[in-house]
This record gives structure tokens, sequence and C-alpha cells, in this order.
């Protein structure tokens, strides 16, 4: 795979100038789809301006200062995506998405950077009853913990301790990912068979119940 994208063909969730210069780096395949994920080297240098060519954002990284949730990075190429956190001296950052579903990059707060969110898109019996629940960055926690498709976790960053599970039921604060409403949170209304409603400003919205993301009980427990 080439290192290197037309920026005229980036996804639209990427918010950058596409006339600016022809290429753009290529984020590594990885833990999020293309479209809900950014290189970690064009996040810090046009994102967060902490280096002004890849060059020096390559010199950052190789300095073992750069934590994306909780964990050292050098490769420029990662893909960082939703509610992941990044963390520089100094400073933490969560990636989330803007009301036109555009991944955007948001300060947050020492012990906010020591929580992360993650929606459980599958799961498999193990023996002991266990479960190894598969969430959407890639990552496999094994518990014994009820859970459903579609919950999500409350991680504890970076040992990713399972702090609450968080139920896809109605009354739950849930952010959309994908869909006309991408970017807007609200509380759930109601859940059938593969659509839901949820009501966001006083305004009732239909969307799909595969958009849903759960990010907290009466409020969101992240920055979003």
């Amino acid at each position: 795979m080439k290192n290197h994208l037309k920026r005229i063909a980036t996804p639209r969730t990427w918010i950058i100038d596409r006339k600016q210069n022809t290429f753009i780096m290529r984020p590594k395949p990885g833990a999020h789809p293309l479209d809900m994920g950014m290189a970690l080297g064009v996040i810090l240098r046009d994102k967060l301006a902490i280096g002004s060519t890849l060059s020096e954002i390559k010199k950052i990284l190789n300095s073992k200062e750069i934590l994306v949730d909780g964990k050292r990075q050098k490769s420029p190429r990662l893909i960082v995506g939703l509610f992941d956190v990044i963390s520089i001296p100094g400073k933490n950052y969560r990636l989330s998405l803007d009301t036109k579903g555009r991944i955007i990059v948001k300060d947050i707060n020492d012990k906010e950077a020591k929580l992360k969110t993650c929606k459980v898109t599958g799961k498999t019996m193990m023996a002991g009853g266990k479960t190894q629940l598969n969430l959407h960055d890639g990552k496999n926690i094994i518990t014994t913990e009820k859970v459903k498709v579609g919950d999500s976790l409350l991680l504890q960053l970076p040992d990713q301790k399972i702090q609450k599970v968080l139920p896809l039921n109605p009354g739950s604060t849930v952010f959309l990912t994908k869909g006309k409403h991408a970017g807007r949170s609200g509380s759930l209304k109601e859940l059938q068979k593969d659509e839901a409603i949820f009501v966001h400003d006083k305004q009732e919205i239909e969307t799909a119940k595969k958009y849903l993301f759960v990010v907290g009980e009466k409020e969101a427990l992240i920055t979003l």
C-alpha cells in the first residue's frame, strides 16, 4: 500500500486544505477505518501544530513523549480515531466528531485523559464463563462481565481495566458516529430492531441503531 494519499481523494471526515499540496500521509491500516481516523503525524503537525514538518514530528515521536491511549507511540503513520486520547507533555486531547461528522481534536484534562469509552462490536464465549469482547478501536478484552454487543465500556487507561458497563438502553446518553446527524448526542428514547429514536435539543431524531455509541447514563462521561 502506498504511504501517501492524494488530498483530493481523502475522506470527507478529514478537515484539511485539499488544495494546499497534492499528497497527504496515509495512515497504516489499523484499529479504525480510514474515514474514522487520521495518521498521528498529520494530527500532530496539522491539528496540534507541535511541529511544522514531518521531519520535526518524527524527532518528537522518537523522543518517546507522545502517548496514545496511555501508551508510547513512535510511528507517524499510526491511525488514531474516534475517542482515542493523545497526550503530549502538559496537554491531553481526544478525537471526536463535529456536528457535520468530521474528525476534530478536543482539549481534555489530565483526569479525563485516563478514561475512554469503547463500543462493543462483537464478543466470543470462552471457557470458564469468560467472554472476549471486541471493541471499536481494535482492542480485545477478556471479562466475566455481562455485556451485549452495542453496549459500551468505560475503560481506565492505560491498563484497559473496565470501570463501568454502559448498556444500550432507553435513557442512556448516546453519540451518533455516522449518518445525517453524526456528531450529535442526546438521550436514547426508543430502540427498535434496526432503528432508534433519540432526543437532541428537545427534538426527536430517528437514526440507525448501528450508529449509536453509548457515552454515559444520564450524561456523557467524556468530553464530546
